[in-house]
């Protein structure tokens, strides 16, 4: 079962960031848009996982949820990887509540790798991908439309609460992956 930790964002906020995809797809570039309803911020990307460790890792999540609080998160920031002139990944950045989820990403890294899970090669960063571009084609339009709702993006109320933590199973279909919670873990009440 192909499964990863993620933070699911509230549908008011799914349904702005619905209205900035339809924005950049006017660009015409050829990206492979994430579905609206499908938008979230990974904690920890785990991959092909047995009912064994399925059980293992519930247990992980339960025990790092009851020891953090819940908080406010705030996406402030558009970008790309590896950097805006180069999109290959579109993402939206936060730094209200960065910290926050920071720390449970790590907690869970460490608790995660105990269990027989390989740590990521790279250090985490709190982001919600987008979309992934798919060839080069109108390019230079998206990446002008990308600096350009950068310089004003944080302008946008974009603010919402982080109260649970959700462990998901990802099925991938020819239209798409299909997402169903496993399990939600709700943060400490604050």
């Amino acid at each position: 079962m192909r499964t990863f930790i993620a933070i699911e964002l509230p549908q008011e906020i799914k349904d702005r960031l619905d209205q900035l995809q339809d924005k950049l797809k006017k660009c015409g570039a050829d990206v492979k848009w994430v579905e609206p309803k499908n938008i979230h911020l990974t904690l920890k990307f785990l991959g092909e996982r047995d009912k064994k460790k399925i059980a293992q890792i519930n247990e992980i999540i339960e025990e790092t949820a009851k020891a953090n609080d819940s908080f406010q998160a705030r996406i402030v920031s558009i970008g790309a990887f590896p950097k805006i002139e180069f999109p290959r990944v579109i993402w939206l950045g936060i730094d209200k509540g960065n910290e926050e989820i920071k720390k449970i990403a790590r907690e869970l890294e460490e608790k995660i790798v105990k269990v027989g899970i390989p740590k990521e090669n790279r250090s985490f960063s709190s982001h919600i991908s987008i979309g992934r571009l798919k060839s080069p084609l109108n390019k230079k339009e998206l990446v002008g439309e990308l600096k350009n709702l950068a310089v004003n993006f944080g302008m946008e109320n974009l603010e919402f609460a982080v109260r649970k933590i959700t462990f998901f199973k990802s099925t991938l279909t020819p239209t798409g992956p299909i997402y169903e919670p496993l399990k939600e873990v709700n943060l400490r009440a604050t």
